[in-house]
Protein backbone atom coordinates (compact mmCIF):
# COMPACT_ATOMS: atom_id res chain seq x y z
CA UNK A 1 0.00 0.00 0.00
CA UNK A 2 1.51 3.38 -1.21
CA UNK A 3 1.30 6.42 1.07
CA UNK A 4 -1.44 8.18 -1.43
CA UNK A 5 -3.56 4.93 -0.88
CA UNK A 6 -6.22 4.75 1.93
CA UNK A 7 -7.32 1.04 3.88
CA UNK A 8 -10.67 1.53 3.12
CA UNK A 9 -10.07 2.50 -0.65
CA UNK A 10 -13.10 0.90 -3.07
CA UNK A 11 -12.47 -1.18 -5.77
CA UNK A 12 -12.29 0.96 -9.14
CA UNK A 13 -15.24 0.98 -11.27
CA UNK A 14 -15.35 -1.16 -14.61
CA UNK A 15 -11.47 -1.62 -13.31
CA UNK A 16 -10.25 1.31 -15.59
CA UNK A 17 -7.62 3.31 -14.88
CA UNK A 18 -8.94 6.63 -16.73
CA UNK A 19 -11.47 8.70 -16.00
CA UNK A 20 -13.24 11.89 -16.98
CA UNK A 21 -13.85 14.97 -14.48
CA UNK A 22 -17.04 14.10 -14.30
CA UNK A 23 -16.45 10.45 -13.03
CA UNK A 24 -14.10 11.38 -10.51
CA UNK A 25 -16.82 14.24 -9.25
CA UNK A 26 -19.92 11.51 -8.98
CA UNK A 27 -17.39 9.19 -7.62
CA UNK A 28 -15.50 11.56 -4.84
CA UNK A 29 -18.59 13.82 -4.15
CA UNK A 30 -15.98 16.83 -5.16
CA UNK A 31 -17.37 18.99 -7.90
CA UNK A 32 -15.39 19.28 -10.45
CA UNK A 33 -14.71 23.17 -9.61
CA UNK A 34 -12.97 21.62 -6.73
CA UNK A 35 -10.85 19.05 -8.67
CA UNK A 36 -9.72 21.75 -11.15
CA UNK A 37 -8.92 24.32 -8.01
CA UNK A 38 -7.01 21.08 -6.06
CA UNK A 39 -4.92 20.91 -9.21
CA UNK A 40 -4.17 24.94 -9.56
CA UNK A 41 -3.42 24.74 -6.37
CA UNK A 42 -0.86 21.85 -5.89
CA UNK A 43 -3.06 19.51 -4.03
CA UNK A 44 -2.85 17.20 -7.22
CA UNK A 45 -0.09 15.68 -9.04
CA UNK A 46 -0.38 16.62 -12.91
CA UNK A 47 -2.95 15.31 -14.35
CA UNK A 48 -2.85 13.49 -17.47
CA UNK A 49 -4.68 15.02 -20.51
CA UNK A 50 -6.53 13.25 -23.53
CA UNK A 51 -5.78 14.13 -27.12
CA UNK A 52 -8.44 16.73 -26.78
CA UNK A 53 -7.40 17.96 -23.55
CA UNK A 54 -9.92 16.65 -21.56
CA UNK A 55 -8.45 15.31 -18.01
CA UNK A 56 -7.75 11.43 -17.75
CA UNK A 57 -7.77 10.61 -14.07
CA UNK A 58 -5.58 7.34 -12.99
CA UNK A 59 -5.98 5.47 -9.96
CA UNK A 60 -3.10 6.36 -8.62
CA UNK A 61 -5.07 10.30 -8.87
CA UNK A 62 -8.30 8.36 -7.13
CA UNK A 63 -6.17 6.92 -4.44
CA UNK A 64 -4.40 10.01 -3.73
CA UNK A 65 -8.02 12.06 -3.72
CA UNK A 66 -9.37 9.50 -0.88
CA UNK A 67 -6.49 10.61 0.91
CA UNK A 68 -6.62 14.03 0.66
CA UNK A 69 -10.33 13.61 1.92
CA UNK A 70 -8.75 11.77 4.69
CA UNK A 71 -6.52 15.13 5.51
CA UNK A 72 -9.71 16.97 4.67
CA UNK A 73 -11.28 15.15 7.79
CA UNK A 74 -8.54 15.44 10.20
CA UNK A 75 -8.86 19.50 9.75
CA UNK A 76 -5.87 20.05 8.22
CA UNK A 77 -5.02 22.90 6.88
CA UNK A 78 -5.06 23.40 2.69
CA UNK A 79 -1.83 24.93 3.05
CA UNK A 80 -0.68 21.81 5.12
CA UNK A 81 -2.45 19.71 2.78
CA UNK A 82 -0.35 21.40 -0.63
CA UNK A 83 2.67 21.11 1.87
CA UNK A 84 2.40 17.37 1.57
CA UNK A 85 1.52 17.13 -1.67
CA UNK A 86 4.93 18.76 -2.43
CA UNK A 87 7.11 16.31 -0.23
CA UNK A 88 5.46 14.02 -1.83
CA UNK A 89 6.34 14.65 -5.77
CA UNK A 90 9.84 15.73 -4.56
CA UNK A 91 10.75 12.22 -3.19
CA UNK A 92 11.31 9.96 -0.43
CA UNK A 93 13.92 12.06 1.57
CA UNK A 94 11.27 13.95 2.55
CA UNK A 95 9.64 11.00 4.56
CA UNK A 96 11.16 12.77 7.86
CA UNK A 97 9.52 15.87 7.11
CA UNK A 98 5.98 14.28 5.83
CA UNK A 99 5.86 12.00 9.16
CA UNK A 100 6.47 15.10 11.30
CA UNK A 101 3.38 16.96 9.39
CA UNK A 102 1.26 13.30 9.76
CA UNK A 103 2.46 13.55 13.52
CA UNK A 104 1.45 17.08 14.30
CA UNK A 105 -2.30 16.24 12.14
CA UNK A 106 -2.56 13.03 14.85
CA UNK A 107 -1.46 15.04 17.85
CA UNK A 108 -4.06 17.25 16.31
CA UNK A 109 -6.62 14.90 15.88
CA UNK A 110 -6.62 13.23 19.20
CA UNK A 111 -6.94 16.56 20.55
CA UNK A 112 -10.12 17.23 18.69
CA UNK A 113 -11.66 13.63 19.92
CA UNK A 114 -10.40 14.63 23.43
CA UNK A 115 -12.51 17.65 23.80
CA UNK A 116 -15.57 15.80 21.37
CA UNK A 117 -15.63 13.23 23.99
CA UNK A 118 -15.67 16.24 27.08
CA UNK A 119 -19.05 17.23 24.87
CA UNK A 120 -20.49 14.05 24.71
CA UNK A 121 -20.54 13.83 28.30
CA UNK A 122 -22.21 17.12 28.78
CA UNK A 123 -25.05 15.94 26.05
CA UNK A 124 -24.88 12.66 27.65
CA UNK A 125 -25.85 14.21 31.34
CA UNK A 126 -27.94 16.39 30.19
CA UNK A 127 -30.03 13.76 27.78
CA UNK A 128 -30.08 11.64 31.20
CA UNK A 129 -31.50 14.33 33.26
CA UNK A 130 -34.27 15.53 31.22
CA UNK A 131 -35.14 11.37 30.61
CA UNK A 132 -35.06 11.34 34.76
CA UNK A 133 -37.45 14.64 35.22
CA UNK A 134 -39.83 13.36 32.32
CA UNK A 135 -39.79 9.67 34.08
CA UNK A 136 -40.55 11.55 37.80
CA UNK A 137 -43.06 13.82 35.97
CA UNK A 138 -44.85 10.47 34.15
CA UNK A 139 -45.15 8.45 37.97
CA UNK A 140 -48.66 8.66 39.40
Amino acid sequence: MTVMETRSAPARPNSEDRYTISEVAARTGLSAYTLRWYERIGLMPHIDRSHTGQRRYSSRDLDWLDFVGKLRLTGMPVADMVRYAELVREGEHTFPERQQLLEQTRRDVRTRIAELQDTLAVLDYKIDKYAGARRASERP
